[in-house]
C-alpha cells in the first residue's frame, strides 16, 4: 500500500509539472504576441464612431 501511495504522488507531481510547463508556454506566447503591440494592435476598429443609420426596432411577427 505504501508503494502505491508513493507512486500516485509521483504521478500527481508529474501531471502538475506538465500543467505548469504548458501554462508557461501559453503565457510566453501571449507575451510575445503583445510585445509587438502598437496603436493599431486591436482587431476592433471604430467602436465609438458615428453610426451610418438609426437602428430600427421591430416587433416580432410570429
Amino acid at each position: 500500500m505504501a508503494d502505491s501511495a508513493g507512486d500516485r504522488e509521483g504521478t500527481e507531481d508529474e501531471v502538475k509539472r506538465r500543467f505548469r510547463e504548458a501554462l508557461e508556454r501559453k503565457r510566453g506566447a501571449a507575451r510575445d504576441k503583445n510585445a509587438g503591440g502598437g496603436k493599431d494592435s486591436s482587431k476592433v476598429r471604430g467602436t465609438h464612431g458615428r453610426a451610418d443609420h438609426q437602428r430600427q426596432f421591430r416587433r416580432k411577427s410570429g
